[in-house]
């Protein structure tokens, strides 16, 4: 049976897919006269970061981590003030590198566009699966079949979660597919965050487990 593979352009191009079925006080002697010639410096753009089993955005959003057992890292995937998390797959599987599943969570880049509707959050999600798939993988990539598309709602904030195959056949790598999961649901303040799963096929027990922790997504505001 032939399985159909296609690049990362599949994705934008057919969006549309399957649709199945949250001072210290002073005195005024206190106060110095600062030169005019000092500039503020500009504000640091706010990272994410992983702290007590939660990860956290710039804004303060939480999201649990998938269990103890993942290690927290950087983010991977493009995501703007993002955290990212791992758990090892196949130890040293080409003699040098380790498989692993990843997760990351953080806020919807400011170079995507985004708007609080279905079709803002649908177009929204594939940019940012996009961005993904060619940050964990390269602009080659490819994808298998079709991309499933699900709006989803989370503690009474929409959103959107695309969930797409790709083929990683490699040499010594025991694997034919990983999946690729992205959900980005709406801040109410014209931002939005977004978490990436990249799950190894091998490993499906961990898909229902990243959906119960997209569930859990708190926000600041």
């Amino acid at each position: 049976m032939l399985t159909t593979v296609f690049s990362v352009s599949w994705l934008w191009s057919n969006a549309a897919a399957v649709s199945p079925v949250d001072v210290p006080a002073g005195t005024v002697g206190d106060v110095k006269t600062i030169s005019p010639s000092l500039r503020p410096s500009p504000t640091p753009t706010p990272e994410g970061k992983v702290i007590g089993g939660l990860f956290y955005n710039g804004t303060l959003d939480t999201m649990p981590m998938m269990s103890s057992a993942w290690k927290s890292t950087s983010d991977r995937t493009g995501l703007a003030s993002g955290a990212g998390s791992y758990l090892g797959v196949h130890e040293n599987y080409d003699g040098k590198d380790d498989w692993v599943n990843y997760v990351g969570f953080g806020s919807l880049s400011k170079s995507i566009p985004f708007t609080n509707t279905p079709a803002g959050l649908k177009d929204a999600t594939i940019r940012a699966t996009t961005n993904a798939l060619v940050a964990l993988y390269d602009s080659n990539v490819k994808l298998i079949g079709k991309a499933t598309h699900r709006p989803i709602t989370v503690a009474g904030h929409r959103g959107h979660e695309l969930t797409i195959k790709v083929d990683v056949r490699k040499p010594k790598l025991p694997e034919t597919f990983s999946t690729v999961m992205v959900a980005v649901i709406d801040r109410g303040d014209g931002t939005a965050v977004v978490s990436v799963a990249d799950i190894a096929g091998s490993t499906p027990q961990w898909l229902p487990v990243w959906r119960t922790t997209v569930s859990q997504i708190e926000f600041a505001n």
